[in-house]
C-alpha cells in the first residue's frame, strides 16, 4: 500500500498540497471510529454504513466507550498504519480523533453523525450520511488529502474554533442536557446561551485579557478561530473572527470587551446578516493573523473553554498557537 506523506511546512506561510495515494490490487484500510453517543448514529446506521464501505476499503470500525477513548484508536491506528481514519459522530468526536493523528502520516475524514457537523459543512462533505458515505466510496481509489491547520490550546488541538467564557458556558449546559440536545438541536444552544447570560454575565462578567504580541485588551468572553465559519445555526453560517482559513497558518483571535443587554441586538445583527461578523462589532477587538496568544482570568475564576463544540473543562490561563499545515484530511 502506498501511505501519504506529511512534508514539514515553513514555520509561516502556507502549506504544500499533500501527495495523493493510490491503491493498485487492494483497497486502502480504514479505522472507523463510531460515537453511538452521537446524536444521529444508531446500531443499525452503523451496521448498514460498514456493509456500504466493505465494498471499497478494508474496513474496521470500532466504538467509542468514554471521552478520549477516540484519541486513542486514532494514536493506534497510525501505530498500525491505517490508510485513512473516519470519525463517524459530531465535531466532537471528529476533534478526539485528530488529536491522535495530527502531525502523523495518517489522514482523516469525518461521516455526520451530530447536530452540527460543521467540519463537513466547512469543507463541503454531504451532511446526509448516506450521501456522504457514498462520497468516501468514490475517493477510494486514489485518496487525495488536503492539508490544514489546527490550533492548539494548552496542547489541545481543535479543528474549528474554540471559546472562552459565555460561548463555554453554553456548550457545558448543553452537553449536561444530551436529551436537549439531540430533540431541539440548535435551539438548545440559543436557550444555553441566554441562561448563560441572564445568570453570569448581565450582572458580574467574569473578566479575562488575551495577549498578543505586546498588545492586551481586557474582556468577558473570548473567540479563537482556525477556520471560517465559528459554527452554524441550521444552515446559516455564524462568522465572528476575520481574515481566517484552514490554510493560511495563523490563528484569528476576537475579544467581547463586554456582554451588556443592550450590546445584545448588535451582536445578534453582527451574527446573522449576511455580510456581518462578531468581529465587527463596537464592543468588540480583532486580531488577525495571529500565531501565539495568551487568555487569563483576571479575577481569580477559573474560566470555562470549549473546543469544536465540546466543553472540556476550566483553567486559569490558555496558551493558543497555531499549527500550520498538522493535519491530512479527505473531502
Amino acid at each position: 500500500m502506498t501511505h501519504s506523506t506529511i512534508t514539514r511546512p515553513p514555520e509561516t506561510g502556507v502549506a504544500e498540497p499533500a501527495p495523493a495515494a493510490t491503491f493498485p490490487g487492494t483497497k486502502p484500510r480504514m479505522l472507523l471510529v463510531v460515537n453511538p453517543w452521537a446524536t444521529s448514529v444508531s446500531a443499525r446506521l452503523k451496521n448498514l454504513v460498514v456493509y456500504a464501505l466493505r465494498g471499497r476499503y478494508d474496513i474496521e470500525a470500532v466504538e467509542t466507550q468514554s471521552r478520549g477513548h477516540a484519541t486513542a484508536l486514532g494514536r493506534e491506528a497510525v501505530g498500525e498504519g491505517f490508510d485513512l481514519v473516519v470519525a463517524f459522530g459530531g465535531d466532537g468526536t471528529l476533534n478526539e480523533v485528530v488529536n491522535g493523528v495530527a502531525g502523523s502520516e495518517t489522514p482523516v475524514s469525518v461521516l455526520p453523525g451530530g447536530c452540527t457537523n460543521v467540519v463537513c459543512r466547512m469543507l463541503g462533505i454531504p451532511t446526509d450520511v448516506v450521501d456522504a458515505t457514498e462520497h468516501l466510496l468514490q475517493l477510494s481509489d486514489e485518496l487525495r488529502p488536503r492539508r490544514v491547520d489546527l490550533g492548539r490550546v494548552n496542547g489541545r488541538h481543535f479543528v474549528f474554533s474554540s471559546g472562552v467564557g459565555l460561548d463555554a458556558e453554553a456548550t457545558d449546559w448543553v452537553d449536561s442536557r444530551p436529551w436537549l440536545k439531540s430533540r431541539s438541536g440548535d435551539l438548545a444552544f440559543t436557550i444555553a446561551a441566554v441562561q448563560s447570560f441572564v445568570r453570569n454575565y448581565r450582572a458580574k462578567p467574569p473578566s479575562m485579557a488575551v495577549e498578543v504580541g505586546g498588545d492586551r485588551v481586557e474582556g468577558v468572553s473570548a473567540m479563537v478561530q482556525n477556520s471560517d465559519p465559528f459554527t452554524y445555526f441550521g444552515s446559516r453560517p455564524l462568522r465572528v473572527c476575520e481574515d481566517i482559513a484552514f490554510d493560511n497558518g495563523s490563528l484569528s483571535v476576537v475579544m467581547m470587551k463586554r456582554a451588556t443587554t443592550l450590546d445584545a441586538p448588535g451582536v445578534l445583527r453582527q451574527l446573522f446578516s449576511r455580510n456581518g461578523r462578531l468581529a465587527y462589532h463596537r464592543r468588540a477587538r480583532s486580531f488577525t493573523r495571529v500565531e501565539r496568544a495568551r487568555i487569563v482570568s483576571l479575577s481569580g475564576r477559573p474560566l470555562p473553554i470549549e473546543v469544536d463544540g465540546d466543553y472540556i473543562g476550566t483553567a486559569d490561563e490558555f496558551v493558543y498557537e497555531a499549527a500550520p499545515g498538522a493535519l491530512l484530511f479527505v473531502a
